[in-house]
């Protein structure tokens, strides 16, 4: 079958399964998964969307989630898009009594978005969509700045490295201006004022500005700051539009939020917003200077429940005030070994299953992809469902974790100069205090150790005689695949993953 043919093939046993194109209101994809806005939750059938072969796990949030994989998932969605356009224009619509069926999805999706739309989570979701979408300008800047490293470290001081240092600077220069921008936006203001206060805390001009007994400093809070005072300026704008009448709104609305913010943001964020970023610095390298090897292996080995859980989300901001301060994240290269230890289970299940060829077909096509640093295709299709071998796979992240935060206790700061990528695909943002080749080393170390220890737990302590009994049996005469448990099927991980899995 041409791959076109297999793609739409893939799409199209999709849409019946979650309610035809009548029940689909959005669609959209990540990395790895088709994420789709429905109607009637009610209408789609779980078990049977698992049974598709490209399908490697459903995950429920404020979308539904199917993970199709990297490289799958941006083709199928193309011709998942088509199919719907086709099906409404055809005037297709969802199966069954529609007014009780809307009214039974509804109560389902209501009781669904009670379970997961908890304060905490929802604020952690609103941080992610302020900076995911700056993930890709920091890698690109990020894998610049490393080639211009690289360049001056063999002292090829061409005309070319200054180039380099501006492209790779720039965006950071200004990352204030984004992350306003997109707070705003995300708040519901104007996202225009937001970068408009935001961009303030990097003007040169607050050089000249005196407050709490000292002079400000042009990105003195950095990210945080920004953050700060585009929520401000929401909150400002959102007065203004209650009380200013509609004749002076185009006027005095603007005026007051960045006035009133601008001001705010001089005389009180930038300094309580810069004190809080040196404590997060401080903190990262007192952390790893003093208890590197422990901090590494617990944070090592709890990263993958964080992620299905959502919560790695909190980190996102500290990673980027990190590469503000110090060029590059501590955190990430550690947080990264979780993906390892995932890597080294999988290869465990593969060997202790040899009769289920359904799951040792989801490792092989996985596999790369986790190598890579893409999780989730290993963790939905594979340990996560399986149980035990998820818990032996944290054991290797946190075995790796400890052996990069070993070193970096010992004096050799292994950082990422972006954040976002994991596995393979890390090298070429690794940076660290004692040149590029201790800092390869090192990581690659790492990341030895994940695997190994991820395989080795899995082998010997990720599977009972009733798990063998269940799962090790030829194709068709027992659970083909595994069924989603945990925080995953019950939709815990709300965004795709930034840092390491």
């Amino acid at each position: 079958m041409a791959t076109e043919d297999k793609n739409r093939a893939t799409a199209a046993a999709i849409l019946p399964l979650v309610g035809g194109a009548a029940n689909v209101s959005s669609i959209a994809h990540c990395m790895t998964r088709l994420r789709l806005g429905l109607h009637d939750r009610s209408l789609v059938d779980d078990e049977a969307l698992k049974a598709v072969p490209a399908v490697m796990g459903v995950v429920e949030d404020d979308t539904y989630q199917i993970v199709l994989g990297p490289g799958t998932v941006a083709r199928v969605t193309p011709e998942f898009e088509q199919l719907v356009e086709e099906g409404r224009a055809s005037g297709g619509t969802a199966a069954g009594p529609a007014e009780d069926l809307a009214d039974k999805g509804a109560a389902l999706k209501a009781r669904q978005k009670a379970k997961n739309a908890t304060p905490f989570k929802l604020f952690l979701r609103r941080i992610a969509n302020i900076f995911v979408p700056l993930i890709p300008a920091l890698i690109g800047c990020g894998i610049i700045a490393g080639l211009n490293g690289l360049l001056v470290n063999l002292g090829q001081l061409t005309s070319v490295t200054p180039a380099l240092a501006a492209m790779a600077s720039g965006f950071m220069a200004l990352i204030a201006v984004f992350v306003g921008y997109n707070t705003a936006k995300e708040f519901g203001g104007t996202p225009i004022l937001g970068g408009a206060v935001a961009a303030i805390i990097v003007f040169p001009g607050v050089a000249n500005v005196h407050a709490f007994g000292q002079t400000l400093s042009p990105g003195q809070g950095g990210v945080l700051g920004a953050l700060g005072a585009a929520v401000l300026a929401v909150y400002v704008e959102k007065w203004c539009r209650r009380w200013v009448p509609e004749s002076l709104d185009v006027l005095v609305t603007p005026t007051l939020t960045v006035l009133v913010s601008g001001l705010v943001t001089i005389f009180g964020l930038m300094y309580v917003a810069g004190e809080v970023s040196s404590a997060i610095g401080t903190f990262a390298d007192w952390l790893l200077s003093t208890g590197g090897a422990g901090a590494g292996f617990v944070l090592g080995g709890f990263f993958l429940p964080l992620v299905m859980l959502g919560l790695h989300q909190a980190l996102i901001p500290i990673h980027t005030t990190l590469i503000e301060q110090q060029g590059f994240t501590v955190l990430l290269p550690i947080l990264a070994m979780a993906g390892a230890g995932q890597v080294g289970a999988a290869a465990a299940v593969y060997l202790r299953l040899p009769r289920n060829e359904s799951i040792r077909r989801t490792i092989r096509s996985a596999l790369p992809a986790g190598l890579l640093g893409v999780g989730e295709p290993l963790i939905y299709g594979v340990s996560l469902p399986l149980g035990r071998p998820f818990v032996t796979a944290c054991v290797g992240g946190a075995f790796g974790g400890g052996f990069v935060g070993l070193f970096n206790q010992l004096g050799d700061s292994v950082g990422s100069t972006a954040i976002g990528p994991s596995g393979w695909a890390l090298f070429p943002l690794l940076d660290g205090n004692h040149g590029l080749g201790s800092t390869l080393a090192i990581y690659a170390g790492g990341l030895l150790v994940g695997y190994v220890a991820g395989f080795v737990t899995t082998y010997f302590f990720g599977f009972s005689r009733s798990l063998l009994a269940e799962f090790d049996v030829p194709q068709g005469t027992a659970h083909d695949t595994p069924t989603a448990t945990g925080p995953a099927a019950e939709g815990g991980s709300p965004a795709e993953e930034p840092a390491g899995v």
